[in-house]
């Protein structure tokens, strides 16, 4: 019987190592379901708008 290797978190895309770690800083938190998933969609529209500003001043 062989053994797989489980895939180790410095060999994963940045953006998995980011959320893996904001998952774990959250979950201690022992924050309500809702109230982390409105911050995150705060969150994400901050950088939208930052992420839109940096392309356009890049044309």
């Amino acid at each position: 019987m062989t053994k797989t290797k489980a895939p180790v978190l410095s060999d994963a895309p940045l953006e998995v190592q980011l959320a893996v770690e904001l998952i774990l800083l959250l979950e201690q938190q022992d924050l309500p379901a809702e109230a982390v998933l409105a911050a995150l969609a705060i969150v994400q529209r901050d950088f939208q708008k930052k992420l839109t500003t940096f392309a356009s001043q890049a044309n």
